[in-house]
């Protein structure tokens, strides 16, 4: 049986009081077909609590450990749906997101995930791969998932894994049945996206690759991606512990090295 989206809810991870929480609610509320909505918190305010009634979303509220793998699992459990994408709060979705993401869900027997291409929003302007060279690189290491028939094999996506972390993880819509209830662990700050593809990488299915950026992923001051880059090579030595769970030392750190140099497209 077809999954519709009646089986699909998103689950926002807010913080704070982003500015750039309301378009994000608002893209998910305007999606070609309708799907489930809820709010999801380790920092309950009356921001927040506005903000849920005004749009009339249930908002949850992570009162056990905190950090961003517990927050992303706590969300990932609270979305009762056998398809789940996390959104961030500061990001938006494209009007047939959900629709491309069911399309290619549905054409699989055993789908892990499905996930579409990304554009960034700097300054509310919309930068797309032909204008930034770390989502040419992504794109093009995600050349061979162009092919259905590829989606299925483990040793394409791991060689992809091997090479870059080209998934971008508010763009990923989970396959619940088909995973593990906490699919996030604690141990990096940045790459505990990259580490959960390698995780799921080694299982039986498929990963459904939608070769359109449907989704805008926002780059501020503000983003944790743009903080974990500027703080002490955060980044760089991470992405280096996940190049050695595919490679030798030298052939890791010279992977890392040319990577590292993309890595300034994040920078504001």
């Amino acid at each position: 049986m077809a999954l519709t989206s009646k089986d699909h809810m998103f689950a926002v991870c807010a913080y704070g009081e982003s500015a750039y929480l309301e378009d994000c609610i608002l893209s998910l509320e305007r999606q070609s077909c309708a799907s489930g909505i809820i709010l999801c918190t380790a920092t309950p305010s009356p921001f927040l609590e506005d903000m849920a009634r005004r749009h009339g979303l249930k908002l949850y509220v992570n009162d056990g450990p905190h950090g961003i793998a517990e927050d992303w699992n706590f969300a990932y459990a609270c979305a009762k749906a056998p398809l789940v994408t996390l959104a961030h709060q500061d990001d938006v979705y494209d009007p047939g997101y959900l629709q491309s993401v069911l399309e290619a869900v549905n054409r699989e027997k055993d789908p892990l995930i499905a996930f579409t291409d990304y554009y960034e929003l700097r300054n509310d302007d919309k930068v797309f791969a032909d204008k930034n060279r770390n989502l040419r690189i992504k794109e093009t290491a995600l050349l061979p998932l162009r092919v259905r028939a590829l989606w299925k094999s483990r040793w394409i996506r791991r060689r992809i894994l091997s090479l870059c972390n080209p998934i971008c993880c508010p763009s990923v819509t989970y396959v619940k049945p088909a995973l593990p209830q906490v699919v996030f662990e604690s141990h990096f700050a940045s790459n505990l996206d990259w580490q959960t593809w390698e995780t799921i990488s080694r299982r039986r299915g498929s990963f459904c690759y939608v070769h359109r950026p449907l989704m805008g992923h926002r780059i501020h001051e503000e983003s944790t991606t743009t903080k974990v880059i500027g703080a002490n090579k955060g980044r760089s030595d991470e992405d280096l512990e996940m190049y050695l769970k595919f490679w030798p030392r030298p052939i890791a750190v010279w992977i890392n090295r040319l990577y590292s140099a993309g890595q300034d497209s994040n920078k504001i």
